[in-house]
């Protein structure tokens, strides 16, 4: 783990990059749920996966779960964990060569 800490570290791009796409990520699952809870139009589903692949698994993943938003969808259950265990590996990965 300190080598992708140290990796992250010595590349400040990257982790700006992954700390505001997580934030939008977060914010984004938690307007989405007061969208649905206020019956107006939606964040679509598509793009709540989408921020997710692009490096926001974190932040989607927390999203779910904090605001309790797309728990029942098993395509929410199954994708974020999924994308979330390939973005750690892709880091570990990364940080090693």
């Amino acid at each position: 783990m300190d080598k992708v800490i140290n990796y992250l570290n010595n590349n400040t791009f990257l982790l700006w990059y992954l700390i505001i796409i997580n934030v939008i990520a977060f914010f984004t699952y938690g307007i989405d749920k007061l969208l649905a809870m206020g019956k107006y139009s939606r964040v679509r589903e598509s793009t709540l996966i989408l921020l997710s692949l692009i490096g926001g698994s974190v932040g989607a993943y927390l999203g779910m779960k904090v605001f309790h938003h797309k728990t029942l969808k098993l395509l929410f259950r199954i994708s974020l964990p999924t994308i979330l265990i390939i973005h750690i590996v892709l880091l570990f990965i990364m940080s090693n060569s």
